[in-house]
């Protein structure tokens, strides 16, 4: 049993400790987050406009209406109408205002929508280059695509800071979820399918990715290392990983799609061409038809059997208006 006079030391020492943990959700080094968690403080505060002063009533109450308080007895009191303005209208406003606010904050920060700001004081230039990573969820690993520079990277992910970054994701096999507290929301991957996220990192640093859905046995090791670098370093980086020799072609992503726990970080500084789309729609092994083409060839029969169907409903409207104006003539030679 901890004596009472200790209780209030040890609130304060864990009050303590907790104020020197790093929360990054709520100081996060990406303009795309850092909007997310004003959006969260914003939402905490207008919801404690209701929450703190029925904390107080409920002391105040329980505190006025104890026994031998001597409070006054009402028993046939049941209305007040400024106090109902203030149960129902209070609430109501603070409701419109969070509406109002998720309405906005939902368009403006749709993951598919472009960057149209680096951070708060500075807007995207006109004719800004963004890179392109393409991400895909494996059993229990993430492998990073750079299709502009052709390599790619298992757990470990590279940006430029101030570099507007567009991430097109999916799945190997179940759906999965791209998370990285520091950068942005977290945003599903699902197989044969196609989601993208767009985002900044505004400071240098070494930071941590993760999946934030589950999807089996490995998944609590299902991490990944995020660095946030200046443009010089990136390059030397990615001259780092092209140096690399390793080559990722479509029977070593195969390979490389088998279950595995704790995989280590592997650098390929040869991507085989088209490889992201492939696996997208699910095409990756040899001889097998991808879905984007079966999904054609299905949309392109059933054109062609409603065309089939109309062609003699056609036919007789042609038909009978021919035997129409045959019908015609006659009438009008006769007249004239």
């Amino acid at each position: 049993m901890i004596p009472k006079i200790v209780r209030p030391g040890l609130s304060l020492l864990l009050i303590a400790l907790l104020s020197g943990c790093n929360t990054v959700v709520m100081n996060p080094s990406g303009d795309i987050a850092k909007q997310q968690a004003d959006l969260i403080t914003v939402s905490v505060l207008l919801m404690l406009i209701i929450i703190i002063p029925v904390m107080i009533l409920t002391v105040l109450f329980a505190w006025k209406y104890r026994k031998n308080a001597n409070a006054k007895y009402e028993p046939d009191w049941d209305h007040s109408t400024k106090l109902e303005l203030v149960i129902w209208g209070a609430p109501l406003l603070i409701i419109i205002a969070l509406g109002l606010i998720t309405w906005i904050s939902t368009h403006k920060l749709d993951p598919y929508r472009p960057l149209e700001r680096l951070d708060e004081k500075r807007p995207v230039a006109a004719g800004t280059k963004v890179l392109e990573v393409q991400v895909v969820s494996l059993d229990w690993k993430w492998l990073f695509i750079y299709p502009e520079q052709g390599i790619a990277t298992v757990n470990e992910l590279v940006t430029p800071v101030d570099t507007p970054v567009r991430f097109k994701l999916t799945s190997s096999t179940v759906m999965n979820a791209f998370y990285i507290p520091t950068l942005a929301g977290m945003i599903y991957t699902m197989p044969g399918m196609e989601t993208q996220l767009n985002a900044v990192i505004n400071k240098a640093g070494a930071y941590k990715g993760q999946s934030s859905h589950f999807s089996g046995d490995g998944f609590s090791h299902m991490k990944f290392a995020y660095h946030g670098t200046s443009q010089a370093e990136f390059d030397a980086w990615v001259a780092k990983v092209k140096a690399s020799g390793n080559a990722l072609g479509r029977n070593d992503y195969l390979a490389l799609e088998k279950p595995s726990e704790k995989e280590p970080v592997k650098y390929y500084g040869n991507v085989a061409p088209n490889l992201f789309l492939s696996v997208v729609n699910r095409c990756v092994a040899e001889g097998s038809v991808c879905m984007s083409q079966q999904m054609a060839h299905d949309h392109q029969r059933v054109r062609n059997d409603i065309a089939l169907k109309q062609v003699p409903q056609d036919a007789k409207r042609v038909a009978a208006n021919t035997e129409a104006e045959v019908c015609e003539t006659p009438t009008n030679s006769v007249k004239k």
